[in-house]
């Protein structure tokens, strides 16, 4: 049987080698677009810390698709925006657009007809048109009022056809904004959970012990008068595996667990019958504050080699009870 040419070819063909071409190619691309910030890319920072409405990206074909991410990252980093396709933009979707708008449009040649066929309107309704092209003599980057050179020296595409180091860095210079206006905003690890609050970031961020503690009646409780048999009592009774030994106005003063029990029981001096909780407890044991984060208890456990916490008030208070089951059901751990 004859191999066909292509198939020899591709089985003669080194992908990783290829692979590492496209890698020192869209490096390369990404050093000269680097070096080319300056003041026009401070100018775009300054227009969008200005205005008052948001962020609108547009761009057809891969530049859409890299316009869509930029439109993404800015909103999930402080800077509201959304992405317009431009040829929907000419059969209506131009009224999502409000003269309070920037307008951050995409093409690598300057000269995308949908964009184009749309300036005339944007600038006539007020709008500041940030443009992010390769060619800075481009329609689109001359009648911009800011202009992001986005010129690589060569595409990785060996062909030079499909767009490959331009969409990189068309991606970098639009993270690049987002983060200088993340900086410029003082936008916090909070701020970007509170846009995120589905994901497991959200989840550490935002969630805290008092989200996720057993509280009131749930919370396993005896004084350190009570027998041991009566802590063993209460630890049936709430099920997690505890109790906070407290005084006369709770404040936490001991911890008993199964862990605590199964040494109790191995201990031949303790006669377990008459035992009291005062004698086998835990004295000022390890607490979490109830306004700290849920993730905090979990790092506190991993570190301290424990699976539950009391969790306390300013005063020592027992204000709830926590495990690290409770943990694992939030999706914290």
């Amino acid at each position: 049987m004859v191999d066909h040419p292509r198939d020899v070819a591709v089985g003669r063909s080194d992908f990783a080698a290829s692979g590492r071409r496209v890698f020192a190619v869209e490096v390369e691309g990404l050093h000269a677009v680097a070096a080319r910030l300056d003041g026009e890319f401070s100018a775009a920072c300054a227009r969008i810390l200005e205005c008052r409405g948001r962020v609108v990206c547009m761009g057809m074909g891969k530049s859409g698709h890299v316009a869509r991410k930029i439109a993404a990252t800015l909103a999930s980093t402080g800077t509201p925006a959304f992405y317009v396709h431009p040829g929907e933009a000419g059969h209506g979707d131009l009224g999502m657009i409000t003269d309070a708008d920037v307008v951050l449009a995409l093409s690598y040649s300057g000269e995308s007809d949908e964009i184009l066929m749309l300036l005339p309107v944007l600038k006539r309704q007020g709008n500041a048109l940030i443009a992010m092209t390769g060619r800075a003599t481009s329609t689109m980057a001359t009648a911009a009022d800011v202009h992001l050179d986005i010129s690589v020296p060569a595409e990785a595409c060996p062909l030079a056809l499909a767009p490959t180091a331009s969409t990189t860095a068309s991606i970098a210079m639009g993270d690049a904004l987002a983060v200088a206006l993340l900086e410029a905003r003082g936008f916090t690890a909070d701020d970007f959970a509170r846009s995120h609050p589905a994901g497991a970031l959200g989840r550490r961020l935002l969630l805290h012990i008092r989200d996720v503690m057993h509280g009131g009646g749930e919370i396993p409780a005896v004084s350190a008068e009570a027998s041991l048999a009566d802590a063993l009592l209460e630890m049936s009774r709430k099920r997690l595996g505890m109790t906070v030994v407290v005084d006369d106005a709770r404040r936490l003063i001991g911890l008993y667990t199964d862990g605590d029990l199964r040494r109790t029981l191995t201990d031949p001096a303790i006669d377990v019958r008459n035992a009291r909780i005062a004698d086998v407890m835990t004295r000022d044991p390890i607490a979490i504050a109830a306004d700290a984060l849920a993730v905090e208890a979990a790092r506190l456990m991993e570190t301290r080699k424990i699976t539950m916490l009391p969790v306390v008030d300013a005063d020592r208070r027992v204000v709830g009870a926590l495990n690290v089951q409770d943990l694992l059901r939030a999706r914290v751990v």
